[in-house]
């Protein structure tokens, strides 16, 4: 969502406002129709009202004069017509009721004749350890929306070993996101199959997938609680001692000393109270207490000073070690780490193999990228 310093700094009021307009207008015409046929329903009913209380004025009158009823009887004649109003208006009103309750009830069928893409078939359990990921013939494009159309993946085929790391470079939008979330099943393939240790992603629960893989990025989302409950996620069977034990793995007693209360130092929404160098270590210490076995980073550390980012170096080393890992790169650094390379264009394999090799080979994609930097070829 951009903030109103963005749009401000970058000149873009004009049509923020101009869009607001329009919304605006939208808006004004649509609020106009509904209180016009709002006060249309009001005038039929008061004038079918009015109607009665004169009709009822009338046939008093008139059996008055004809000495049929009394002063008294024309009086209760007419107080009974004007009783009539009160009725009427909340006729009206539950009738705007069962209008707007029809509505909502509209959008809640909507909503749960919903269906997830990804469907739980069966529940076959992925083993332990670091995992192989298998991609075969992997086809992706998105079912609707801005992105329905053309092939976002196309015939994506690559095996990564148990305990290696894999090195995902492309420009923006060749597919690396995408590869990262049909690792999650976030989405299901439209055509191949992707496997972890040779279980088919579709044969296995969503719980258990995403408690054997995990993903790191640059935007770490954190909750207004404990940082005890932020790294468990809010998962009471966790004792203290072990997660003071991840964070010492991790190198991390410094940090955790500088905490004013130690786990139960409570963060701000979004972690507000905390820098983005913070709420990666956190982010990392969340994901080593999980225990996965494969680890996907997507340039978690890229927007760090160089004194926090050596502190992640460490805790990265760390993470990573006796885990599969997938590395979605945009720096040398990062690149430095990964055993094998994978560099995608366009949605389709354009080279992949070992990091050594590849490097020393002039004639190599990932050759051309280190000579030219690879900041400014994939930016």
């Amino acid at each position: 969502m951009l903030r109103a310093e963005d749009i401000r700094g970058n000149g873009a009021e004009p049509y923020v406002l101009a869009r607001l307009h329009r919304l605006m207008r939208a808006l004004l015409h649509a609020g106009r129709g509904a209180v016009l046929r709002g006060a249309q329903t009001f005038i039929v009913g008061y004038s079918a009202f009015m109607l009665v209380v004169i009709a009822a004025l009338a046939i008093g009158a008139a059996r008055y004069l004809g000495g049929a009823l009394t002063i008294g009887a024309v009086y209760l004649l007419v107080s009974y017509a004007n009783k009539l109003y009160g009725p009427l208006e909340e006729i009206q009103r539950q009738v705007a009721d069962l209008q707007r309750a029809s509505a909502s009830s509209g959008r809640v069928n909507e909503l749960l004749a919903i269906q997830p893409g990804p469907v739980e078939r069966a529940a076959v359990q992925i083993p332990s350890g670091p995992l192989q990921v298998a991609f075969r013939g992997v086809t992706f494009r998105y079912p609707d929306g801005a992105d329905a159309g053309d092939s976002v993946l196309t015939d994506v085929s690559l095996e990564l070993a148990p305990g290696r790391v894999l090195g995902l470079l492309g420009r923006t939008g060749s597919g690396k996101t995408t590869l990262s979330r049909l690792l999650f099943r976030l989405y299901d393939p439209t055509a191949g199959a992707i496997s972890l240790s040779g279980v088919d992603l579709r044969d296995v629960r969503l719980s258990e997938l995403r408690r054997r893989a995990a993903l790191v990025t640059q935007e770490v989302q954190l909750f207004a609680a404990s940082v005890r409950d932020n790294l468990t996620l809010f998962e009471d069977g966790i004792p203290d001692d072990h997660i003071l034990a991840a964070l010492h793995e991790l190198g991390l007693d410094a940090w955790f000393a500088a905490l004013p209360a130690g786990l139960s130092t409570r963060l701000g929404a979004g972690g507000r109270n905390l820098s983005a160098g913070e709420a990666q270590l956190l982010a990392f210490a969340r994901v080593y207490l999980r225990d996965p076995g494969l680890v996907i980073l997507d340039e978690a550390s890229s927007r760090l000073d160089p004194g926090t980012e050596r502190i992640l170096e460490r805790a990265v080393d760390r993470l990573l070690s006796g885990r599969t890992a997938i590395i979605i790169a945009h720096r040398l650094a990062t690149v430095g780490r990964a055993d094998e390379v994978l560099v995608l264009e366009g949605g389709r394999i354009r080279e992949h193999g070992d990091r050594r090799v590849l490097a020393s080979d002039p004639a190599s994609r990932f050759s051309a990228l280190l000579r030219r930097g690879l900041e400014e070829v994939l930016a």
